[in-house]
C-alpha cells in the first residue's frame, strides 16, 4: 500500500439542490456528493475537509476541499477521474498534492464572496437561484457601496452574526468591499467582500442591511452603528442564500503549525491563491 498522501481539490458547484457543503445526516450536502464520487477511485477515502461550510443555497467557484488517500494517482486522475461520477451541478476543477493531514480551514489566510442583485422589475427564469431580485436596486448602487465601507477595517461583527453562530471570537477583517454594475448585464450588481475571515451569516446580514440602506428601509448609518452596537436587532434583513458565491479561497501551505504532524516526507507545495482580485 502506498503512503498515505493529502489531496486538495478546487470544487464549483451550483448550492441550489444542496443543503450546504459540509456533510450532514439526512441531508444532500456537496461533501457527501463529492466523497461518493471520490470512493469511486478509492473506496477507503478519508472524510473530507472543507475550507468553508457554505449555506444551504450558497453557490461556489472555488471551494478548497482536502482529504487523504493511500491511492496513488497523479494529480491529473483526481480530477478526471471523479468528474463522471458527479452530478452536473458539481465539477472538481484542479488537483494538487500538499503536506499530510493539511487542513484548509486553518490555512485560509483571505475569503472572497461575491453577492449578486438583480434590479430588474421582471422575474428572469434563467437567473432564478442565482440572483436576489430587488426592483430597481441598481439605482442605489452608490448609497450600498457607501454603507458598505463602513464595515471596511478590523471589528466585532458580532451585530453581523446569526445567533446560531457560537463563537467567541468574532473579530474579523475585511481589506476590500465593493457594490459595481456588471458590464454584460445592466441589471445586476455585484457586491464583493474579502476579508480574513467570517462569523455565521455575516456576508449575508451585512448585505441585506446594506440593501436596506439603498432601499432607504434603515438609516445610511446601519452599518456602523450595528457594528457599534453588536446587537443583530440593529441591522438589516439577511439577503437570501441564493445569491451568495464563494469565489476564491486564499491559502497558506506553509502555515504548518496549523496541521497535524507530517508522516511523510512529501514537499510542500507553494502559496495557492494570492492577492484579492479587487
Amino acid at each position: 500500500m502506498a503512503a498515505r498522501s493529502t489531496i486538495l481539490l478546487s470544487v464549483a458547484y451550483d448550492g441550489a439542490g444542496y443543503s450546504g457543503a459540509a456533510s450532514q445526516q439526512n441531508a444532500v450536502t456537496i461533501a457527501d456528493t463529492l466523497r461518493r464520487a471520490l470512493a469511486k477511485l478509492d473506496p477507503a477515502v478519508s472524510p473530507l475537509r472543507l475550507a468553508s461550510r457554505t449555506d444551504a443555497g450558497v453557490h461556489a467557484r472555488d471551494q478548497r476541499v482536502a482529504f487523504d488517500s493511500h491511492i496513488a494517482l497523479p494529480m491529473r486522475a483526481w480530477v478526471l477521474g471523479v468528474i463522471p461520477h458527479l452530478p452536473d451541478d458539481v465539477v472538481v476543477l484542479s488537483a494538487a498534492r500538499v503536506p499530510p493531514g493539511f487542513t484548509p480551514r486553518f490555512a485560509a489566510v483571505g475569503k472572497h464572496y461575491r453577492y449578486l442583485l438583480c434590479g430588474s422589475r421582471m422575474r428572469d427564469p434563467f437567473l432564478r437561484q442565482r440572483v436576489w431580485r430587488v426592483p430597481d436596486i441598481h439605482h442605489a448602487r452608490a448609497s450600498i457601496d457607501a454603507a458598505l465601507q463602513q464595515a471596511r477595517g478590523r471589528h466585532d461583527f458580532s451585530g453581523f452574526a446569526a445567533a446560531a453562530d457560537p463563537r467567541d471570537n468574532k473579530q474579523c477583517t475585511l481589506s476590500a468591499l465593493s457594490c459595481s454594475a456588471l458590464p454584460h448585464h445592466p441589471k445586476l450588481l455585484a457586491i464583493d467582500i474579502y476579508g480574513d475571515r467570517f462569523v455565521y451569516n455575516m456576508v449575508r446580514i451585512l448585505v441585506g442591511t446594506a440593501v436596506d440602506v439603498g432601499r432607504k428601509k434603515v438609516n445610511p448609518d446601519a452599518v456602523a452603528h450595528t457594528l457599534a452596537s453588536g446587537n443583530r436587532r440593529d441591522g438589516g434583513v439577511t439577503a437570501p442564500a441564493h445569491g451568495l458565491y464563494l469565489q476564491r479561497v486564499d491559502l497558506d501551505v506553509n502555515a504548518q503549525s496549523q496541521w497535524p504532524p507530517a508522516d511523510t516526507d512529501e514537499p510542500a507545495a507553494p502559496l495557492f491563491g494570492g492577492p484579492s482580485p479587487h
